[in-house]
């Protein structure tokens, strides 16, 4: 998969009692993180969050737009949309 990039949208719920990914929020993925919307702090939590439940280095993924807002694109570096999707689906599937 070396060489892959996918662009994924997701809508991020800060502050929240407990961290996970819940599900499709229209054409994104609705994310929830326990840290504060304040200096980058809910921006990394999502990162470490999708690295963990994408099984990718925390370095292959990027906030591209969205860094002060709820709606972000994240560039992920070595997978494909499709692998995304589906591990996507399996953290949401391991936490129901």
């Amino acid at each position: 998969m070396e060489g892959q990039s996918t662009r994924l949208h997701v809508r991020v719920s800060p502050g929240a009692a407990e961290a996970g990914i819940v599900g499709r929020h229209g054409d994104a993925w609705k994310i929830r993180v326990s840290a504060a919307p304040e200096r980058g702090k809910a921006n990394q939590a999502v990162l470490e969050l999708l690295s963990n439940a994408l099984q990718v280095p925390r370095g292959s993924l990027e906030v591209l737009a969205g860094h002060g807002g709820r709606d972000k694109v994240v560039s992920i570096a070595g997978i494909t949309r499709t692998e995304t999707e589906r591990r996507l689906a399996g953290a949401v599937a391991a936490t129901s």
